[in-house]
């Protein structure tokens, strides 16, 4: 059964592989190698990987203890994170999550979502109505990498 719950300092190393497992085996389809290492290189800091955790304040998504996701909704709309574990792709956990920031966002009464989208994602987003607002280039550890800023208005 799926829960969501907060983010605690303790999921710091298991959302650190979610997203560089993720990035590695699924992101990597869109991405060069090097587009790849700078995004989720081999070695993260912990305890950076966790303040910035912290300050995003993501929820996660647990099977049976297991992490299989973990996403976030900013009061100004902006979805900074959102990744689904590479082993539990289309069974749903992007959906509850999405789900999850929909709802979150009515309470806090937000009318606009946008979030920053990479290729692989795209198609994700565009099913639970976000329009692209532009394409873009940005800078990842001197690698460039094509990403989209997305909106949805509600």
């Amino acid at each position: 059964m799926l829960i969501i719950r907060k983010y605690v300092e303790q999921d710091a190393r298991e959302t650190w592989l979610l997203f560089f497992n993720t990035i590695r085996n699924i992101n990597s389809h869109d991405y060069t190698p090097l587009q790849v290492q700078a995004w989720a290189p081999d070695l993260m800091d912990l305890f950076i990987w966790n303040k910035r955790m912290m300050d995003v304040e993501p929820f996660i998504a647990e099977i049976e203890g297991t992490i299989v996701g973990y996403a976030d909704l900013q009061n100004d709309g902006l979805i900074d994170h959102f990744f689904c574990h590479h082993q539990y792709q289309r069974q749903g956990i992007g959906s509850a999550l999405m789900a999850h920031i929909f709802e979150l966002g009515g309470k806090k009464k937000i009318n606009s979502y946008f979030s920053q989208v990479s290729i692989s994602a795209k198609p994700f987003f565009e099913h639970f109505g976000f329009n692209l607002v532009k394409q873009q280039s940005v800078e990842v550890r001197d690698q460039q990498l094509i990403n989209f800023h997305m909106q949805k208005k509600v």
